[in-house]
């Protein structure tokens, strides 16, 4: 589908996520429900994602697991699949550290209770909505829309 390139539309995968960077994120195979997660993004770690959380979160035990992300205005969507760590470095913890996060600590950054989670990405499955003009023309109007005009789709690798 679509005529975009597969590392086009990663590319617009990571400049949605730095838009609106609120997933749902659950590990696979616990048989709990995902949950919603802000996730620290690096510009130049594109491999990998972080999440501010509680030792006693359902996440905290790590492992394998999978994200979901939906962009603002529902124009690309996205199933990342990893695996979460514990993430140990106090420079990590520190960086992505603001007014935001400590909101969610009673003790700040020294909170007892604070665990830090690294993603590591393995693979994606991403789409982007068509928002041409005859694409939104033919919703609005019931008419059929063809495979190749509904947008571009990828399965990749990050």
């Amino acid at each position: 589908m679509g005529n975009k390139s597969d590392d086009d539309i990663k590319q617009d995968m990571w400049t949605a996520m730095a838009d609106s960077p609120y997933v749902m994120v659950g590990l696979e195979g616990d048989g709990q429900h995902s949950e919603p997660m802000m996730a620290q993004l690096d510009p130049d770690a594109h491999g990998e994602f972080w999440f501010y959380t509680k030792k006693d979160n359902r996440i905290a035990p790590g492992g394998k697991a999978m994200a979901q992300f939906v962009s603002k205005g529902h124009r690309l969507y996205a199933c990342i699949a990893g695996t979460l760590v514990e993430e140990t470095d106090p420079a990590v913890i520190d960086r992505y550290w603001n007014k935001q996060v400590e909101a969610w600590f009673d003790g700040g950054r020294n909170d007892p209770a604070l665990k830090m989670m690294r993603f590591e990405l393995g693979t994606a499955e991403i789409w982007e909505a068509d928002t041409s003009l005859s694409g939104k023309f033919k919703m609005l109007t019931g008419q059929t829309i063809k495979p190749q005009e509904a947008g571009s789709h990828a399965e990749v690798a990050l």
